[in-house]
């Protein structure tokens, strides 16, 4: 049934090598009582443990009702245990908050037995082992000889073929010694029982054969096993493999925590301290990359990186200027203190000037570069290309005067009309001229991928209030500011208010008069759809004369109206939508502006 061929076990320590097991061979009955004798440190105990399948065995074979183990897996190893071996062991090990019969109880758990299955077995194998009476009671309300029969009624519940008992008696009185071993002798009367002691005198009395060991080896076996006394096999029995129920290894996990309740709590309340703290950190780490991102989009839509065909190197020119009037400390300690110096200012400041350089991008390759470069695709949202085209938009005011939308253009016209040259203008009236011209009406929103005209974070960053976003060269967008609200320089440039009350408000200005009031007026989604506005291409402004020589037609208010109603002349445009920043919106935006896509920037060129 059980034989052992060459059994051979070896520990590394470091780098060197201890044998516990050097080649024992061994078989056992199918029923009999063995006891293992030999002194501390011999083997004895590594030998019970491969035998109960607790260890592995270097090299060798362990035969198991004819079958070899050298092909076992982890799975057969466990029902092996759970169903052919009982182990008993010398310090018990019984779990302390469960009752005598859930202890006995327990090793049925992984083999699938009912309830009440489990608790008719229980019952039996305490009842065998004298302690029907003690089942309700806790392991530390037993004497040493009564645990010891829990550890052994725990072991006979499964009925196995096979009890190994490690020093039963080791921490018992004699006269608990002497019932312990009772217990196993009559065990042993239908099962193999393999017992490791060093009392040679009970080994001697209770047991049917010694097997002696010594430095890992038999050296003594007072009745061997001759393979001639084995009778024909019986019928294996079938094993189910170890299996536990999720609702019993549920209220085994309960019923474990329940015991303990303090320590429990205290546990999962440590537990929920570090996980609330780590879903914090996380939390506000995501929040925080999500802020940023969302402030960086919002920035570079707002404000986009932009590479210019020139530029001006101005840092030479402010370096020069912070230095002006500067003194080297050896000269300054070289000087009179009782003189006045003069100070180069006007000459340092001239030769700054002079050294202001004028930088040239090579903008062709740059923008090749762009568009076939993975990396820079990879890292850029959107690519906005700016052509020198000028948007000639013009639009009629409420009484039919044709106007341009350009605010610099359009003060230009209003400047002529007061008798004041450009020029003079600036001088005179440069607050208000400066803030004027400093207003932008048009503004090309960033185009998206493939087909789309208008980039999602754009779109993102902005609420429709009314219509749609552009998705044709012709269709535009108002943008308003967050109430809703454009100013009145934007309403005289794109016709909404009178062109004369705009005259008469900056005529006042510039008198240094009281400013007449501007009308306060609102209009509805509709009229402001209804708005007609027109494109003028710089090439169609120029008329051809009968002397050869071309005129510029917008310069007069007769000429612009003709090039406004030349449907061949003037590409129409539609207001398709209005929109507003959102709450999300984490940086101001350019607000109180019509709003054209790439497309009509194509179209005109």
């Amino acid at each position: 049934m059980l034989a052992l061929k060459d059994i051979t076990k070896q520990y590394r320590v470091g780098e060197e090598k201890i044998d516990a097991l050097n080649g024992i061979s061994l078989a056992f009955r199918k029923s009999e009582f063995v006891s293992i004798l030999g002194p501390s440190g011999c083997g004895k105990t590594t030998l019970l443990n491969i035998i109960g399948g607790l260890d592995r065995y270097t090299s060798g074979d362990l035969i198991i009702n004819g079958r070899s183990t050298k092909t076992f897996s982890e799975s057969d190893w466990n029902t092996y245990r759970n169903h052919s071996v009982g182990f008993v062991f010398q310090n018990y090990n019984l779990i302390p908050h469960q009752s005598v019969l859930a202890n006995v109880e327990l090793s049925l758990t992984l083999t699938g037995v009912s309830r009440e299955e489990r608790r008719r077995r229980a019952k039996e194998a305490l009842s065998r082992v004298g302690l029907s009476d003690q089942i309700s009671k806790k392991p530390n309300q037993l004497s040493g000889g009564q645990m010891q029969r829990v550890a052994i009624a725990r072991a006979l519940v499964n009925d196995p073929d096979i009890l190994l008992a490690d020093e039963p008696t080791g921490a018992l009185d004699s006269e608990t010694s002497v019932q312990i071993m009772d217990i196993l002798r009559e065990i042993a009367s239908d099962r193999l029982v393999i017992m490791v002691t060093h009392n040679p005198d009970l080994a001697r009395e209770y047991s049917t054969r010694i097997i002696r060991v010594l430095d890992g080896r038999v050296t003594d076996d007072t009745n061997p096993y001759d393979e001639e006394e084995t009778p024909a096999p019986a019928e294996k029995k079938k094993i189910k493999k170890p299996s536990m129920s999720f609702f019993t290894a549920f209220s085994l996990s309960l019923n474990n925590l329940m015991t303990k309740k303090g320590r429990t709590f205290m546990t999962a309340f440590a537990g929920s301290i570090g996980i609330i703290g780590i879903a914090l950190i996380l939390a506000v780490s995501s929040g925080m990359t999500r802020y940023i991102n969302s402030v960086q989009e919002d920035t570079l839509t707002s404000y986009p990186i932009s590479i210019k065909a020139e530029s001006v190197d101005m840092s030479s020119l402010l370096s020069s200027i912070i230095g002006v009037g500067r003194v080297e400390e050896e000269e300054l300690a070289a000087r009179d203190p009782e003189r006045v110096y003069s100070s180069d200012i006007l000459y340092d400041m001239t030769n700054s000037i002079s050294s202001v350089e004028m930088r040239v991008n090579d903008l062709k390759p740059f923008k090749k570069f762009i568009e076939t470069n993975a990396d820079f695709q990879k890292y850029s949202s959107a690519i906005r290309y700016g052509y020198d085209t000028g948007m000639n938009v013009y639009s009629k005011d409420p009484n039919g005067r044709v106007i341009h939308t350009d605010l610099n253009l359009l003060l230009e016209d209003v400047m002529k009309d007061l008798g004041m040259p450009v020029e003079m203008a600036s001088v005179y009236s440069s607050p208000l001229y400066a803030s004027m011209t400093a207003i932008v009406t048009w503004y090309e929103l960033l185009p998206g991928e493939g087909d789309a005209l208008v980039d999602e974070s754009v779109k993102s960053s902005y609420e429709l209030e009314w219509g749609k976003w552009p998705e044709k060269y012709d269709e535009i967008v108002l943008m308003t500011d967050e109430n809703g609200q454009i100013s009145d320089f934007v309403l005289y440039s794109f016709g909404f208010k009178p062109y004369d009350e705009m005259v008469n408000v900056i005529s006042s200005a510039i008198s240094f008069e009281n400013p007449v009031q501007s009308s306060f007026d609102s209009w509805s989604f509709d009229e402001i759809g209804e708005k007609e506005l027109k494109v003028v291409t710089s090439a169609e402004k120029y008329q051809l004369q009968e002397d050869g020589t071309y005129i510029d037609l917008s310069t007069t208010e007769k000429g612009l109206s003709e090039l406004y109603d030349n449907d061949d002349v003037a590409i129409p445009l539609k207001i398709v939508g209005i929109v507003k920043p959102n709450d999300r919106t984490m940086v101001a935006g350019r607000y109180g502006m019509l709003c054209y896509t790439s497309a009509l920037t194509q179209k005109i060129i």
